[in-house]
């Protein structure tokens, strides 16, 4: 099992060489630095609020074809149709428990995630944190934290954590993007500023209460990372309209939804497409920009042809049949980050981990 992790700290901590005159959305030398420093950036109204609305679009569209496939097979009675996006999956939850989960796994991205994710505005900020070749990596999330929700709370915890140790020297950048106002009431997230500044990945165990998350202790927070949890949590309110930039090895969490509202959002990364992306080989990184080609467009159609997030069980006694069910309304999640921590909470998560099994990632 893993213990403490060391990386080269310059990676998170050195700004690189700025080139030319800032570009649209590019940000100011102090937010540079601040980024560099604290590991992580509040912008608030980074995009106009009616920017992002394309976006809510794309997710009633993912809702939709989740709830049609729940009721199609008989697994939920009403589609509530009526009911509004910060509403509506928490009814379906109540019919059939883990549905979030489902919409969780599902892999394909619809146009406007895709637009949001190649903006040209965000690129040019990647351009200054990470330089002129840009990657879009293989992890990205639609969150969907339901009100008080066990699944949907994401602990303390450092993304490195979930990636193979061959990128722990990768600056990976990640854009927590909310499509509503976010406060602590509603889950907003929470970062532990300066705790990269070692460039240490603190261990971790698996997995937390009922869910498939790892978790760092705060101990370990303190001992191992050095984080003063009285000065450096930051509680990131923010505006629809705003991005939260953060680091890969930056400790932070999401809190509870104590609202009666859906908080969605997403997280989108970004890393140099010459560099391991840490995915345990499952899926190649999507290349978004290139210094040799100013009119780069990305290959979605390559991109999706492998899905991340949907990973059925791995049986391999020939005797055991698996229904198409058992895949389609599976609503664990499992993946090789298991093996890497200890398993000190048992779960239906872990339950359907097998250590020794070849992982068998397929399309939901």
């Amino acid at each position: 099992m893993a213990d403490i992790q060391d990386s080269n700290p310059d990676i998170y901590l050195t700004v690189p060489p700025q080139k030319g005159e800032r570009k649209p959305g590019q940000l100011t030398n102090a937010q540079l630095k601040q980024y560099f420093e604290e590991g992580c950036l509040l912008v608030p109204d980074f995009f106009k609020p009616e920017e992002l609305d394309p976006v809510r679009e794309g997710v009633k569209s993912s809702v939709d074809d989740i709830v049609n496939k729940l009721y199609d097979a008989g697994k939920i009675k009403d589609k509530y149709e009526n009911v509004d996006l910060f509403q509506r999956m928490t009814c379906v939850e109540k019919e059939f428990p883990g549905a979030a989960v489902l919409l969780h796994k599902t892999g394909s991205l619809p146009r406007s995630f895709k637009d949001l994710w190649s903006d040209a505005r965000l690129l040019n900020v990647m351009e200054q944190l990470i330089g002129p070749n840009i990657a879009g990596h293989p992890v990205w999330n639609l969150r969907v934290k339901t009100p008080q929700n066990e699944e949907a709370v994401v602990p303390w915890h450092q993304d490195n954590a979930y990636l193979d140790p061959s990128a722990l020297n990768v600056l990976q950048v990640t854009a927590w993007i909310p499509l509503l106002d976010v406060t602590a009431k509603n889950g907003c997230m929470q970062v532990a500023r300066k705790g990269h500044r070692k460039g240490v990945t603190a261990k971790h165990r698996c997995c937390v209460g009922g869910t498939w998350y790892v978790e760092v202790e705060v101990e370990d927070m303190v001992e191992t990372l050095g984080v003063d949890m009285d000065k450096d949590l930051v509680t990131c309110d923010m505006s629809y309209g705003g991005v939260l930039f953060m680091n890969n090895c930056v400790p932070h969490r999401s809190l509870t939804n104590l609202s009666n509202n859906i908080r969605w959002s997403l997280d989108l990364r970004w890393q140099r497409p010459d560099k391991p992306n840490g995915f345990y080989g499952i899926k190649d990184s999507v290349l978004m920009r290139t210094e040799g080609d100013p009119n780069y467009k990305p290959n979605w159609d390559e991109f999706e042809s492998t899905d991340h997030h949907s990973v059925a069980k791995v049986i391999k006694d020939p005797n055991v049949e698996i229904k198409s069910d058992d895949v389609d309304f599976d609503t664990t999640i499992t993946g090789p980050w298991m093996q890497r921590w200890e398993l000190v909470f048992h779960n239906r998560h872990t339950q359907n981990f097998k250590p020794d099994d070849e992982f068998n990632w397929v399309k939901a």
